[in-house]
């Protein structure tokens, strides 16, 4: 299978197109559109915070549970942004729709359907107990599932079953959080730990994946690899898109991922804590292999202040690379892997410019705006707020993504996944390399035994 310009989808007999870009591209493919309602909702984030005349914000649940009842969180607010929240959305992702051919009046209800089963996965995910413990990621994938392989899924909300999309668009808006100010907060100690570690984690899980194991599935292989050195579910959804990856592959990753984060994320604050490994190395180590930006946090706090500024920075330059390693997923896997046995075939700039998610030239954007122009203009407390609000409107974006790939998922086709356990022995070796190189790494850099130890704590 070859990526084609014209359609933004896999040619077959590896037949490559190098036909001229044409500017219609830019709006009728999946892609490019993921790239423009990011960007819309970008920017009228930005000009809502910035000018104050108006609140764009998305909707939140507040926690229930532990004594807070689910009908007390609700109020006039709530049902306005929940309102605010489907229609813009729902007018975005339908006019997207439409450019790429889908008749408005079968995505429309199909749309109004997937957003109410991502409104009951976010108050699940809202109750006080889960909440500590599980993120909406794994309910999202839950309902999914349940639906799909109990009743299955009618025809009528299968057209808004679009599981790229949703994270395409959902990254752009990502995008704008990741900051190159925070390489600055923790200097050449966060570019080591972070950028050292990351790509050969990747490397080692790569090679052990597919010839040790020798796992035939090589996207599942990269997208495992990924979730485990990177941020978990948004390095899986990035480097899945990059390598063609199969719904049940991105499926099967992100299950592991969230799993294994949980575990991690009570246990190795503890393990740290006795050890007395102390807040800047134990919140730099959590922060390195942690998967989950937000479970990353959680296990930081459980170090005092100290431990969590070191867990979040480690992680936000980190997350820094996610577009970084998605194009050289892009390049490798268009040159090497999926070139087969075609060796002599010769792998063209063009070819890898139309093997590229341009999501991904989004994401890039979209931080270099943040980083560049946005915060020297307008000081990071303004970019703080604007992407308090762009938080949201990723996260029903992801919700929206991840319900999708439940619904879209068998779960016989998972069991095959499994290929008699290989991909989870795989995530469990590649995270015990992960965490040994990185408290190498961590040791040497912040013990302060070779290098003076950076002043992180204000």
């Amino acid at each position: 299978m070859s990526y084609t310009a014209a359609t933004g989808v896999s040619a077959p007999n590896d037949i490559v197109t190098t036909e001229k870009f044409k500017s219609s591209e830019l709006f009728h493919t999946e892609d490019w559109l993921a790239v423009w309602i990011g960007f819309i909702v970008i920017i009228a984030a930005s000009v809502g915070v910035l000018t104050g005349a108006f609140d764009f914000s998305a909707a939140k649940f507040d926690t229930w549970g532990n004594g807070v009842s689910l009908a007390s969180i609700w109020s006039a607010g709530l049902v306005f942004r929940l309102i605010l929240t489907a229609v813009v959305l729902g007018v975005l992702f339908t006019v997207g729709n439409v450019l790429r051919g889908t008749s408005a009046k079968t995505y429309v209800p199909a749309y109004a359907g997937i957003f109410a089963l991502a409104v009951i996965v976010r108050l699940i995910s809202a109750e006080y107990t889960l909440n500590r413990y599980l993120e909406w990621a794994f309910f999202a994938l839950a309902v999914g599932l349940v639906i799909a392989n109990t009743i299955g899924v009618p025809d009528w909300l299968k057209p808004a079953v679009q599981t790229e999309f949703y994270i395409k668009a959902g990254l752009v808006i990502m995008g704008f959080s990741v900051l190159f100010s925070n390489i600055v907060n923790f200097g050449l100690y966060g570019l080591g730990i972070a950028w050292l570690v990351t790509p050969t984690v990747i490397i080692f899980m790569w090679f052990f994946g597919t010839k040790v194991l020798k796992i035939d599935n090589k996207p599942l292989v990269i997208t495992l690899a990924t979730a485990t050195s990177v941020c978990g579910t948004s390095a899986a959804i990035a480097t899945g898109a990059a390598s063609k990856a199969k719904k049940t592959d991105l499926s099967l990753a992100v299950s592991i991922s969230i799993i294994f984060t949980v575990l991690m994320m009570v246990l190795e604050p503890i393990i740290i804590k006795a050890i007395g490994l102390g807040g800047l190395m134990g919140g730099a180590l959590i922060g390195g292999t942690v998967d989950s930006t937000g479970a990353v946090t959680v296990a930081g706090t459980a170090l005092g202040q100290l431990g969590q500024t070191s867990a979040v920075l480690v992680k936000s330059i980190q997350n820094i690379l996610i577009g970084f390693i998605a194009f050289a997923v892009a390049v490798f896997f268009t040159a090497h892997v999926e070139k087969g046995d075609q060796k002599e075939r010769k792998i063209t700039a063009a070819e890898i410019w139309y093997r590229l998610p341009k999501f991904i030239l989004g994401f890039f954007a979209a931080s270099l705006i943040a980083s560049f122009i946005v915060q020297p203009l307008a000081g990071q407390e303004k970019v703080a707020a604007i992407n308090s609000v762009l938080d949201q409107y990723k996260n029903w974006a992801f919700v929206l993504a991840f319900t999708s790939i439940g619904l879209d998922t068998n779960l016989r086709e998972i069991k095959e996944q499994m290929q008699g356990g290989k991909p989870l022995t795989l995530y469990v070796i590649g995270q015990i390399f992960n965490i040994v190189l990185t408290f190498i790494v961590v040791w040497v850099l912040l013990s302060g035994h070779f290098f003076p130890l950076p002043n992180i704590a204000a």
